[in-house]
């Protein structure tokens, strides 16, 4: 049985060549940032391989030569509330799980920008190639999103806690060189051979025992599955922040090309807190005929 590569995709390319699956996000317009119907197509494909057992492994990569992922679409993050989250949420979930669950090893070959949800795209991989200009990490903290569907639960079993929380609290980005250096990545290759390179391991894969690789990654997998419970509760956790003013305020800015006003949301929380300790002073948190 092969694998139906005419499925009518409008956001990536998907194609089986030489026993390697590609899956292209084409939306190199905004340096191939993502949508709902873009992470519908991902998953479609990654399960598709399914149905040809000779397929060796899964590229990811991106359109153009700018970027592999910039992450989320902010013109549809904007859209999402608590009401609606889960519409996005359990799409990157299952995406991930799809890259998890498929018993051929999934590389991400990376050219370009890397970050944000892009990066946590990168990170559910099993290997990650990457040319000399690539640059990789996490923004969050600069836009109001949360990195909660796998850069918390994988960036401290990869890089370890500090870099791990320097990466989120500081929107802390590597080029390509130095995240190969502090094992973000397996391979820093120039621009020029990394087509070359990618191709190599995926031909070395071909020739291993699929057998092997598919019991073997199911092992690997087996202490980061039992995550699974952190992944619902960030969801959860990224669900409140969708559509919040501060949220806005962060992809707003970053839309209009100005620097976000963070420190608005500081001092109101300020505020609130003073106003709150004012009427425990005045006994505001008692009956009026109790309040001295």
């Amino acid at each position: 049985m092969s694998v139906d590569q005419g499925k009518n995709f409008k956001d990536i390319l998907f194609e089986v060549k030489d026993q390697v699956a590609w899956i292209t996000i084409n939306r190199p317009r905004v340096l191939n940032a993502f949508r709902e119907q873009t992470l519908d197509e991902m998953i479609s494909a990654v399960m598709a391989t399914r149905e040809d057992p000779s397929i060796a492994c899964i590229v990811f990569r991106g359109a153009g030569d700018r970027a592999f992922s910039a992450g989320g679409d902010f013109y549809a993050m904007k859209r999402l509330t608590f009401t609606n989250g889960s519409m996005w949420n359990d799409r990157m979930l299952g995406l991930a799980m799809a890259i998890r669950g498929v018993t051929i090893p999934v590389i991400a070959m990376v050219n370009g920008w890397c970050v944000g949800g892009g990066h946590e795209l990168a990170l559910w991989c099993d290997l990650v190639i990457a040319s000399e200009k690539s640059v990789l990490g996490q923004t969050g903290a600069k836009v109001g999103a949360c990195p909660t569907v796998g850069a918390t639960q994988y960036l401290p079993r990869i890089v370890g806690e500090r870099i791990a929380r320097e990466m989120i609290f500081l929107a802390k980005r590597f080029d390509a060189k130095e995240a190969e250096r502090i094992g973000l990545i397996n391979k820093c290759v120039p621009e020029e051979t990394l087509m070359e390179e990618t191709l190599a391991w995926c031909e070395n894969i071909k020739s291993n025992s699929s057998q092997t690789i598919r019991m073997t990654k199911k092992s690997l997998n087996f202490e980061s599955d039992q995550l699974y419970a952190s992944w619902q509760h960030g969801m959860e956790l990224l669900a409140y922040v969708w559509g919040s003013e501060e949220c806005l305020e962060g992809m707003n800015a970053f839309l209009e090309g100005r620097k976000p006003d963070f420190q608005k949301f500081r001092l109101a929380n300020k505020a609130a807190l003073a106003d709150y300790m004012d009427g425990f002073h005045k006994n505001l948190n008692a009956p009026p005929d109790m309040r001295d």
